[in-house]
């Protein structure tokens, strides 16, 4: 078996209060022949090494950004990683060809129920909105952006068993993307998927 190179940076400013995010970082950890980075734990005063960031970019096949969502973008971390890292002539440019054809995927908790994402919700925006400056990084990037995996209403879900479920949805996506048994192309027509509709080969 030919296994996918998964590289996962994880950020989240509260996450000793985090119950959501904190279970799936220890599933995270779980999952063999991938790379977890903590972005806030290798770099607690924000002074991102771009050339081993970089290196790290170029050594995976996958990039995934796991966060909470924060006032409807990521947490500032891991803008300004991206401010820093995905430099003209590196990420992007007629020269910079690093990433081409890697897929960057992201794993999202949000505190709103799903509903309050639409239209007529009081977010007054799908989802999938507030992430199109991501989706569009990806496109410049000549990157594939398939459909995030995301946990709605996440400060409610430790109590009806949500959090447990997926959590454990998170390592069969890890293991699934590491084994290239995740089906990405099954996804680019959906705007989210969560732990009752991964689309793994053969399970």
């Amino acid at each position: 078996m030919i296994l996918a190179k998964l590289l996962v940076y994880y950020a989240h400013p509260g996450h000793k209060y985090s119950h959501a995010n904190k279970a799936m970082v220890e599933v995270a950890k779980t999952v063999d022949d991938i790379t977890f980075v903590d972005l806030l734990a290798e770099y607690p005063r924000h002074t991102i090494n771009v050339e081993k960031e970089q290196e790290r970019l170029r050594e995976h096949d996958v990039i995934l950004f796991q966060f909470p969502l924060f006032w409807y973008s990521t947490p500032s971390i891991i803008k300004e990683w991206q401010d820093l890292v995905l430099e003209h002539g590196f990420a992007y440019g007629s020269e910079g060809t690093a990433l081409t054809g890697k897929t960057m995927m992201l794993a999202i908790t949000a505190a709103g129920p799903v509903e309050a994402y639409t239209t007529e919700g009081y977010q007054h925006f799908p989802l999938r909105t507030f992430l199109t400056p991501l989706e569009q990084t990806a496109n410049l990037c000549h990157m594939t952006f398939p459909a995030p995996y995301v946990l709605h209403s996440s400060l409610k879900a430790q109590s009806d068993g949500g959090i447990a479920d997926h959590a454990a949805g998170y390592g069969r996506l890890l293991s699934a993307i590491r084994d290239n048994t995740y089906d990405f192309a099954a996804t680019m027509d959906k705007d989210i998927v969560t732990h009752a509709d991964l689309p793994i080969k053969g399970a």
